[in-house]
């Protein structure tokens, strides 16, 4: 295809938006509706990740060190700890600290333990592990150490997030894969309709010789187009949906911040655009595929 054929065809796709501009108008609102509920469903996603670290986070695991141990001992267990490759944090917590935040606990009940002679509460070590899907093989770990009197942990809760992370990873991509699958059939059936109001045009064309390509291409054009239109709008939407929605909310996630848009923006936008720009252009190629074949025009070899 020559360059001033390729020009003149670039021109009638962007022709073909304005003059089926009822037609692109559907196209891109239902493009855009469909994007804006991907884009709301990534930020739902990441707002919940965001949620359950911070709740992992909280689910530490005590580890008590045994009376008998020395200060070297002692001291040596936190370095193994430290060491361990799903290890996140380890603090060190004196028992003369903890016995004292025990004592702030109980409030006016602490005198009950003021007869005490001496501290009966160990050393400890207070971890959080990075990685919860490996949460019962590092607590084995941490037991197989040295001078530990004991390891505390909720199994439970660790197993909960886990499944809860899995599930909404799930959930999402299939939300998401569906209306990929709703917006190429919208955008191939918008360039169908099209095509049928220049079913005698087509016609015209292929008597006189034009290729496969020649026809394709504005079409082509005109679903790129569509598609860039509506990641753009749908982009500007989603974060005016998404900022009202947080300042809507913001008295109801006073234990929780929500993730900031600004910090996913750039992938968004371009993740938008590129599904815009894809639909497009495959749900010209399966429209204009299909139409030729139904038509009897489709060539076995294709000159450009």
């Amino acid at each position: 295809m020559k360059g001033a054929s390729l020009k003149y065809l670039t021109k009638e796709g962007f022709r073909n938006v304005w003059v089926n501009r009822l037609m692109s108008l559907a196209s891109v609102t239902v493009l855009l509706a469909c994007l804006v509920i991907i884009g709301l469903g990534a930020m739902l996603y990441f707002n919940v990740n965001s949620l359950l670290d911070t709740i992992e986070r909280q689910n530490v695991v005590m580890v008590y060190v045994s009376d008998s141990a020395t200060e070297e001992q002692t001291t040596q267990m936190g370095n193994q700890i430290k060491v361990m490759d799903n290890i996140e944090t380890c603090i060190f917590i004196p028992k003369e600290d903890a016995f004292q935040a025990q004592l702030e606990s109980m409030g006016d009940d602490a005198v009950l333990l003021e007869g005490l002679d001496e501290n009966p509460l160990p050393d400890a070590y207070k971890v959080v592990v990075a990685d919860l899907s490996r949460f019962d093989e590092t607590v084995e770990q941490l037991r197989k150490l040295d001078f530990v009197e004991k390891v505390r942990e909720n199994d439970d809760v660790a197993d909960k997030l886990v499944s809860i992370r899995r599930a909404v990873t799930i959930v999402s991509a299939g939300i998401v894969l569906l209306l990929f699958f709703v917006s190429l059939f919208i955008i191939s059936n918008t360039i169908k309709i099209t095509m049928f109001s220049r079913k005698l045009e087509i016609s015209i064309m292929k008597a006189v010789g034009a290729t496969n390509w020649f026809i394709r291409w504005p079409f082509m054009v005109e679903g790129v187009l569509l598609g860039i239109i509506a990641g753009v709008v749908s982009f500007g939407v989603l974060a005016g949906l998404y900022q009202g929605m947080v300042l809507l909310f913001n008295n109801m996630l006073a234990l929780f911040k929500p993730v900031a848009f600004a910090d996913y923006a750039i992938p968004i936008f371009i993740i938008f655009i590129a599904v815009g720009v894809f639909t497009g252009s495959f749900g010209s190629l399966i429209s204009m595929g299909k139409y030729l074949k139904e038509q009897g025009s489709v060539v076995s070899e294709e000159k450009s």
